[in-house]
C-alpha cells in the first residue's frame, strides 16, 4: 500500500510541477495535498517532516509569485483584465494549435489587450513584455521552490524506508 501512495504521490508531483508552467493544471497546491497525503498515509517522521518543509516552501512559492508579479504589473500599471484575456486567448490557443497554443495565444492575447488599452500598438507591446517580465519571474520563483518540494520529498521517501 506504502510505494502505491508513493507512486500516486510522485504522477502528483508531475502534475504539480507541469502545473505550475502550464496554469490550466493546478500546481503547487497538488504538491501540498499529495505530500500531506502521503504523509498520513506514510505515519512516518519523515513524511510528517517533509509535508511541513513541502507546506513551508509551498507558501512561500505561491506568496511570492502573487507579491512579485501583482508589485511589478502595479508598479507599471499594467490592469488584470488584459492578463485575464490573456489567459483567456491562452486556453483557446492550446485547441487552435497543438502544444505551442498555449504560449502564442497568451502572448498574442496579452499584446492585443494591452493595445487596444493604450490605444497605442507599440505602447501595447512596452508594457506587454513588462508584464511577460514579471509573470516569468513570478513562475520562475515558484517552480524554483516547487523543485526544492520534490527533492524534499524524494529524500523523504529514502528516509522513510531506509528506516522501515
Amino acid at each position: 500500500m506504502q510505494i502505491i501512495v508513493t507512486v500516486l504521490a510522485a504522477l502528483a508531483y508531475c502534475v504539480g510541477l507541469a502545473g505550475i508552467v502550464v496554469p490550466i493544471l493546478p500546481g503547487t497546491i497538488t504538491i501540498v495535498i499529495a505530500t500531506l497525503i502521503w504523509a498520513i498515509v506514510m505515519g512516518s517522521t519523515p513524511g510528517w517532516i517533509c509535508f511541513g518543509i513541502v507546506l513551508i516552501l509551498g507558501i512561500a512559492g505561491m506568496a511570492a509569485n502573487y507579491f512579485i508579479t501583482g508589485r511589478s504589473l502595479k508598479k507599471h500599471e499594467v490592469p488584470t483584465w488584459p492578463i485575464l484575456v490573456a489567459l483567456a486567448s491562452g486556453i483557446v490557443g492550446i485547441f487552435v494549435i497543438p502544444f505551442l497554443g498555449l504560449i502564442i495565444g497568451f502572448l498574442l492575447g496579452l499584446y492585443v489587450a494591452e493595445s487596444i488599452r493604450q490605444q497605442d500598438w507599440s505602447g501595447g507591446l512596452k508594457t506587454s513584455w513588462v508584464a511577460i517580465k514579471a509573470l516569468g519571474i513570478g513562475f520562475a520563483v515558484e517552480l524554483v521552490l516547487a523543485l526544492g518540494s520534490t527533492l524534499t520529498f524524494a529524500i523523504a521517501i529514502v528516509a522513510h524506508f531506509v528506516t522501515r
